[in-house]
């Protein structure tokens, strides 16, 4: 099937690297273009509110902690006398256990909150929640049905608000992915990343974020699965403006093709279920499979956010060593450290910085 090719400069694009295997952690030491980024008091709702230099300075200093912290096993109090308010509509199992465990290993106090507990714009008002909890804490995390909440939670907060998940955007999500892929190749800039499933909230953040990082990338969603159109049209400005390709198919295959990463998420989200049936049938054809990726790059990966059905990734490819997804949920809690450090810290890396 024929795909909607969006480019830079007409039919010019950046080469693609030629990744022949697999490679340790790269870095450079051109620290000094990340002296200007400040981070601290900022709300991260989406990774479109954020420039490039920002971004790698978010995953600079999750690898830096999680080096610190895992590798040379440090006691790292950066939030010590802090706490988060940690607001849950929807149930989760890394959101929740990266963001609590990895506030108290860094000094902090975190208090997590259901709409049980709180009712959210329910018996109070997301606005007056806004205020309640900027003076009780430092941070809120919310992981909402609605990303409207979020935008009200921001609004009236003096306090930075960080997306636990959406139905527009899944951030933190998009981070934990690239820096399990940086960390993987070596550097970012030039791979494909191939998404092929649902255009979901995951999907609307990689749009958001993959130009900015040097990433080519291309989408295959089942007709009238597609991501919004006005992050159809931003991914479409995006690309534009840094010399990366971006393909929308409806062809799993086409997609695949020639690339770095496959990725793919569940098809039926939490509030979906009555759909499950339609969906089922819909995205026939969508499963990754060694098929899929016999048209990949030799060097091709996978990802998945978690939680997996079988009817998205085969067992074969799920479970082989070209799977990414553990050390993808483990960074999960790293970058949620290191994006938590940045927006309320003036916290400088003392590794060296990565290689995009």
């Amino acid at each position: 099937m024929s795909a909607k090719l969006l480019t830079a400069h007409s039919n010019v694009f950046k080469c693609l690297l030629t990744v022949a295997g697999f490679h340790p952690r790269a870095f450079s030491t051109g620290t000094a273009a990340f002296g200007s980024v400040k981070l601290k008091g900022r709300s991260c709702l989406t990774l479109k509110d954020f420039g490039p230099d920002e971004i790698k300075k978010m995953l600079w200093v999750s690898a830096d902690v999680k080096h610190r912290i895992k590798q040379n096993n440090e006691n790292l109090p950066l939030l010590q006398g802090k706490s988060i308010a940690m607001i849950f509509e929807k149930r989760s199992t890394r959101t929740r256990m990266s963001t609590e465990t990895g506030f108290a290993l860094l000094g902090g106090h975190p208090c997590f909150l259901t709409s049980q507990d709180i009712h959210l714009g329910v018996n109070e008002s997301s606005t007056d929640t806004a205020r309640v909890l900027s003076g009780l804490c430092d941070i809120v995390l919310a992981r909402v049905y609605s990303h409207s909440t979020l935008e009200d939670l921001a609004k009236e907060a003096s306090i930075p608000i960080i997306n636990g998940l959406s139905d527009m955007y899944h951030p933190i999500q998009i981070l934990a992915d690239f820096l399990t892929l940086q960390e993987h190749y070596g550097s970012l800039n030039g791979l494909t990343v191939s998404w092929i499933g649902d255009g979901n909230n995951v999907l609307h953040s990689f749009m958001m974020t993959a130009a900015k990082l040097g990433v080519h990338l291309k989408i295959s969603t089942p007709k009238g699965y597609e991501p919004e159109k006005s992050v159809i049209q931003e991914a479409q400005r995006l690309s534009e403006k840094y010399g990366t390709q971006l393909v929308l198919t409806t062809d799993p295959m086409e997609a695949a093709h020639e690339s770095n990463v496959l990725v793919t998420d569940t098809w039926v989200s939490m509030g979906q279920e009555e759909e499950k049936k339609k969906r089922l049938k819909d995205f026939e054809g969508y499963q990754i499979t060694m098929q899929t990726g016999s048209v990949a790059r030799p060097d091709w990966t996978f990802l998945h956010c978690l939680p997996r059905k079988s009817e998205e990734v085969d067992d074969q490819v799920f479970y082989s060593s070209r799977s990414l997804v553990f050390p993808e949920a483990e960074n999960r809690k790293w970058t949620i450290m290191g994006l938590m450090v940045s927006l309320l810290t003036d916290y400088s890396p003392k590794m060296p910085m990565m290689k995009f």
